[in-house]
């Protein structure tokens, strides 16, 4: 079954062209079936890339998923055209009063600042608190875990003395429980990561409430898990492209930041070639999020979600 966007958007003509499944909405108005409706708040700076690459992967599954795409309105991008978001974005007062099957928060370039100072944070604030009632699972991506793992928990992030960047090999927590979130995922897998702050392990183990699921030696703690399932946290970036992480270091570059190439990351000494080891495990993760965490679990009346901790 296909995701439901916009066919303006410019993931639909990229989507179709990838032969992925893909509806717009007039289409879908005329199916008898009940869609799930994932909410994505996209606080990356290059709406267009970030939206096609998490559509990407909420298309390779056998549920209709609706899209809803989010920005927020206390702070206006600077490197998407106003235009763009009047027309495919909705602000929170838009969609606050609705409820979703699922959400999606994604990262943004704002590590470096105490949480307090971010441009959004009280909107932000209001989001989150708004996903204990009106959300059945919501998946954190790199910032956006860090700052929910904040909020909800008092969970303090830390600089790194060198930024985080490359593809780094994870290792699945077994611990004789059965996870559906990892099934079909390997003992060990890879992630790409881009950040300068982590979250450690042990902040996290003090918790009583939440659950790791994954670790690298080198990038932390990775997947992390609310007991009740209605938060996922991901701190790296599974859902980037091959070349993603090549353009970040070639924008650093040119910045004349002080930025070494991404480790495990390229395949040949002229750093042209792109070693894409972490695609399988994107898409296994996200089937099992969209699948366990949500469509399992969601009621048919989307109005009686009931509210979490």
């Amino acid at each position: 079954m296909p995701i439901v966007i916009d066919k303006e958007l410019p993931a639909y003509k990229i989507l179709t062209g990838e032969r992925l499944f893909v509806m717009d909405h007039e289409r879908a108005f005329n199916q008898d079936i009940r869609p799930i409706e994932i909410a994505i708040l996209n606080l990356m700076p290059n709406k267009e890339t970030t939206e096609t690459q998490l559509m990407r992967l909420l298309s390779n599954s056998p549920l209709q998923v609706n899209i809803t795409l989010i920005n927020t309105s206390s702070y206006s991008a600077t490197h998407t055209e106003k235009g763009y978001l009047e027309r495919f974005y909705k602000t929170f007062n838009e969609i606050e009063n609705k409820k979703f099957d699922g959400m999606i928060i994604t990262g943004a370039p704002v590590e470096n600042l105490p949480f307090e100072k971010v441009a959004y944070w009280k909107e932000l604030v209001d989001i989150l608190d708004w996903t204990k009632s009106n959300v059945t699972s919501t998946l954190f991506i790199c910032w956006g875990a860090q700052a929910a793992l904040y909020h909800f928990y008092g969970i303090r992030k830390h600089a790194l003395k060198d930024k985080c960047f490359g593809i780094f090999a994870h290792q699945r927590i077994r611990d004789g429980v059965p996870e559906p979130l990892m099934r079909g995922i390997s003992d060990e897998f890879h992630m790409p990561h881009s950040r300068h702050t982590i979250i450690y392990a042990k902040d996290i183990m003090h918790v009583s409430d939440l659950k790791i699921l994954a670790y690298s030696k080198k990038a932390g703690a990775s997947i992390i898990k609310s007991v009740d399932n209605r938060r996922v946290f991901v701190t790296g970036h599974m859902e980037y492209d091959r070349y993603t992480l090549k353009t970040e270091y070639e924008r650093d570059l040119a910045k004349g930041l002080p930025i070494k190439p991404p480790v495990n990351y390229f395949s040949d000494n002229a750093m042209t070639e792109v070693k894409m080891n972490w695609t399988s495990t994107a898409n296994l993760f996200y089937i099992n999020w969209l699948n366990y965490y949500v469509y399992q679990v969601t009621p048919y009346d989307i109005n009686t979600i009931e509210a979490g901790k």
